[in-house]
């Protein structure tokens, strides 16, 4: 790839599209060959501009939730408009949005989990620690469950399970019930009110540690978002648009997102699901994909070094059979 692309991917190195490089060999993104692809998680389109620059045959369906996003996406891609198509909507629905635009079948499926630079950079958005303003959190600003909402309403046991489940936090009892307490006399608005909240109930994190909200706000994102539902509908979507032999890659920031995938590729790639023991197999399930990566593929060192938000990052391909 060469600079000039990279910058233009880069959004003037501000959004930087992690794994860049290994987006477009899973993918077999080769020189002037009539492909289709779909970006279910299109952002701000880094990886759709490499994508469409290294194959002028390519064709796009860019998927996005966040109304923001889309309008940037379109302005990047605008030197690729003949061939890009954008559309509002979850990324769980791809295998409708990619019927809609009269496509039965596709070459290869990009999901990029999680929220893009433009978004934690934003301070109206909500999903920063650091910056100050609504606790707003909703990737669709069409949807009525904010941040807020889920916290100043939802009773302790929601949110324990919250905190639990999608921030994995093993004080997530103590965190609930001290956030019921407190939204009695005052409600939570702000990024920063909720951020200095968790300070005063567990503590400030030690030194060189991530602050102690970091894993209760990506909880309650994950939460709003209902992201981890949407992955799981996701994967078995983009099989069912797939054409034979076409791919499927997956880029995923934390733990809870990569066993999904994880799952779901080593399940799909066996030959037989029966419980162990069993003398003859009696499921008749065949693989419906070849596992490209054994093991998560993540980023290089030159790519940490220019972006630092690429080391959390894990990419899992799959190529249908």
């Amino acid at each position: 790839m060469s600079s000039e692309q990279f910058k233009a991917a880069s959004d003037g190195f501000r959004h930087v599209p992690v794994l860049y490089r290994e987006v477009l060999e899973y993918l077999a993104v080769e020189d002037d060959r009539p492909m289709r692809v779909i970006d279910a998680t299109l952002g701000s389109g880094g990886h759709s501009c490499l994508i469409l620059e290294k194959n002028r045959q390519a064709e796009l369906l860019g998927i996005d939730r966040d109304g923001d996003a889309l309008k940037r996406a379109g302005e990047k891609l605008a030197f690729a408009a003949s061939r890009i198509h954008l559309a509002r909507g979850k990324f769980s629905d791809l295998a409708d949005l990619s019927t809609e635009s009269g496509w039965v079948s596709v070459d290869a499926v990009l999901l990029d989990i999680g929220i893009s630079s433009p978004q934690i950079d934003d301070p109206q958005r909500g999903f920063s620690l650091r910056l100050d303003g609504p606790l707003d959190m909703r990737m669709d600003q069409r949807s009525p469950d904010t941040a807020s909402r889920f916290l100043n309403h939802e009773p302790a046991e929601i949110l324990e399970k919250i905190f639990r489940e999608y921030g994995e936090c093993d004080k997530s009892w103590k965190m609930a019930k001290a956030i019921v307490e407190r939204r009695i006399h005052k409600p939570f608005s702000s990024t920063l009110d909720f951020a200095q909240f968790c300070e005063t109930v567990l503590g400030r994190s030690r030194a060189g540690k991530l602050p102690v909200s970091t894993l209760y706000f990506q909880a309650l994102r994950i939460a709003v978002n209902d992201e981890l539902e949407e992955l799981r509908n996701a994967l078995p979507a983009a099989m069912k648009v797939l054409s034979p032999g076409g791919r499927l890659a997956v880029i995923t920031f934390h733990s809870l997102e990569d066993r999904i995938v994880k799952n779901f590729f080593r399940d799909a790639a066996r030959e037989c699901i029966c419980p162990p023991g069993l003398p003859v197999c009696m499921c008749k399930h065949h693989a419906e994909l070849r596992l490209l990566t054994k093991k998560p593929v993540t980023a290089k060192e030159d790519e940490l070094r220019d972006n630092p938000r690429a080391g959390s990052a894990k990419l899992r391909a799959v190529e249908k059979v």
